[in-house]
């Protein structure tokens, strides 16, 4: 998509000649990493990143000699408002250092382009690379045609979102099997992440996730401990945003109303699947870090844990969301899932599929009173 827009930029002639990407600009040293990344024994396992493309300068000096224009692909505080109201009622308490008195916090941050090594991927898929980039072609409608001219070219840099890694606390501690870790991998909502849609439990249970790694990282006194949020451009389980508005509103509009028991047929009954995500792609981000266990994994998927835990990485606590941050019309979701194999610990029990139907969702006439069709658009 950024692809898109610059090509635009540049037919409109809106580029300058400054936007060459000259290691021996001042401009361009200043913009180096923070922080340094990268553990040299996990790199032969990761396949959707480039894990040297926080450090290009560094890496590529001689390509840079010869005239290459080689770009980065891996480049603060956050407030947040549930933060505040952590602090407020006592569950979190300003040290200074990773959580500011003004109720800020520190963070350390990478956003990563996903570059993907097409043998790899092939193989993690249990496919032939010849099958991999046939389908890539086929299902991008023919736009990158060296995918079936051009074999030496083993790297593809797919149209899809990358991911943002945000950290709490000591950097050490990360790649410290010893010391403990808090991490949750979270898939874009934009409805609940964003603008608050009560429909799923998005947004409380990243808000939780992050609490959970500012406490953990508070209790090192930020030497030894630290969390990890992983932010992935996965929109509606990577099926997009306009087909889960879709699914929204079969859910609500269907025989019987929104239910548990109808859940993820929904999304079947539209789309053909009900998850598109591939979760084993995943774990690159964390052996990127280095990451080899991980104490409180701030999630109830199964489908995350297997990824990680079949990955190498060991996982020690699961925590699920606190049943007082589901809102009232996400009981559908939690219980539907739980139903599927989510692990809801001591805080959700699996019901029978008799109960599984009882729980219900808003229904589609609760929205009308407001002058909205209850539909999304």
């Amino acid at each position: 998509m950024r692809i898109s827009y610059r090509c635009v930029a540049e037919d409109v002639k809106k580029i300058e000649d400054k936007d060459l990407f000259d290691p021996k600009s001042v401009y361009v040293s200043l913009t180096s990493h923070a922080e340094t990344f990268g553990v040299e024994p996990v790199r032969v396992k990761i396949v959707t990143i480039d894990p040297f493309g926080h450090c290009v300068l560094e890496a590529f000096p001689e390509h840079f000699e010869k005239g290459y224009d080689i770009r980065p692909t891996i480049a603060a505080h956050m407030d947040m408002q549930e933060i505040h109201e952590a602090v407020r009622v006592g569950r979190l308490k300003p040290d200074g250092k990773i959580l500011k008195d003004t109720n800020q916090l520190v963070i350390t941050k990478a956003a990563i382009d996903p570059v993907w090594y097409l043998p790899g991927i092939a193989k993690r898929f249990h496919t032939t690379e010849s099958n991999l980039r046939q389908q890539i072609f086929q299902e991008t409608n023919g736009m990158y045609p060296e995918l079936v001219t051009r074999n030496d070219l083993k790297i593809f840099l797919p149209p899809i979102g990358g991911l943002t890694i945000y950290i709490f606390g000591d950097l050490a501690a990360i790649t410290d099997p010893t010391k403990q870790l808090a991490v949750r991998v979270h898939d874009e909502c934009n409805g609940s992440d964003v603008f608050g849609s009560d429909i799923c439990t998005c947004r409380p249970y990243l808000t939780h996730a992050i609490e959970v790694c500012v406490e953990t990282a508070q209790q090192g006194g930020y030497v030894g401990r630290a969390g990890v949020i992983v932010y992935f451009r996965k929109e509606g389980r990577a099926l997009g945003e306009v087909t889960k508005y879709l699914v929204y509103n079969l859910r609500k509009r269907q025989e019987g109303g929104d239910s548990a028991a109808e859940y993820f047929n929904c999304t079947q009954a539209v789309a053909g699947i009900q998850d598109v995500r591939f979760q084993a792609l995943m774990p690159d981000a964390l052996h990127w870090l280095g990451i080899t266990r991980i104490d409180k994994f701030v999630s109830m998927s199964d489908m995350k844990y297997d990824a990680i835990v079949n990955s190498g990485i060991e996982i020690v606590d699961r925590v699920p969301i606190p049943e007082d941050l589901v809102p009232q019309d996400a009981q559908v979701e939690i219980t539907a899932k739980v139903f599927a194999g989510y692990n809801g610990g001591s805080v959700f029990k699996k019901l029978d599929k008799d109960a599984l139907k009882q729980v219900k969702g808003r229904g589609n006439d609760e929205y009308e009173d407001d002058d909205d069709n209850g539909a999304a658009q």
